[in-house]
């Protein structure tokens, strides 16, 4: 299998961890989501990232689809067995999504629209969204004190592009989110190491 990637897009990185972190075996291929990528165009019109090619069978993008083929892969390794358990995870791995699709957003305004068309209204409702996901988080830390799930990937992947792109402006006054990190990383460290 073949992993089609942008190292700078959180989705990208949440597939990627996750795939590590259960042990799946993947080629990783940077890829551009220009027209100069038929891999990526041919089998997928949107021309999404991460898309994951699949010997003989029907490729897969958005990265929500690839951890729930992860999960199945591994039978049931990265999502909780419990439904009122899954369905928190599930709900952390949207939330923590739909707040990377409004940093996106925010960061495409700015980088494709010539500075006088830059629409400062679309920014402030998107940063609305972001901050008020964040503050959600920071009251509902998710514990890593057990086996982590889809929904912790996609926070570390979130907090991991704030850091590239919003380094300063996120953290203030949301110490538990802040910290989160370490707790991940320790707890991811240790399984890797497990799992080799």
């Amino acid at each position: 299998m073949r992993l089609l990637y942008s190292p700078v897009s959180p989705y990208s990185a949440k597939c990627r961890m996750a795939a590590r972190h259960l042990g799946i075996n993947l080629e990783e291929v940077s890829a551009s989501d220009g027209p100069d990528a038929p891999d990526l165009i041919g089998s997928n019109p949107l021309g999404r990232i991460p898309m994951l090619i699949r010997n003989g069978e029907m490729p897969l993008c958005d990265s929500v689809a690839i951890m729930h083929f992860f999960d199945r892969l591994t039978e049931g390794r990265l999502y909780p067995r419990s439904p009122d358990q899954r369905a928190e995870a599930e709900m952390l791995e949207a939330l923590c999504d739909g707040i990377t699709d409004s940093l996106l957003s925010i960061t495409y305004e700015r980088r494709l629209r010539p500075e006088e068309k830059i629409y400062q209204p679309w920014i402030d409702r998107h940063w609305l969204k972001v901050a008020r996901g964040l503050d959600y988080l920071e009251k509902h830390t998710p514990k890593t004190d057990k086996a982590l799930n889809g929904g912790h990937f996609a926070l570390a992947a979130l907090i991991g592009y704030l850091h590239l792109r919003y380094a300063g402006r996120w953290s203030v006054g949301r110490p538990q989110l802040a910290a989160w990190p370490r707790q991940f990383s320790a707890l991811f460290r240790e399984q890797m190491k497990t799992a080799a």
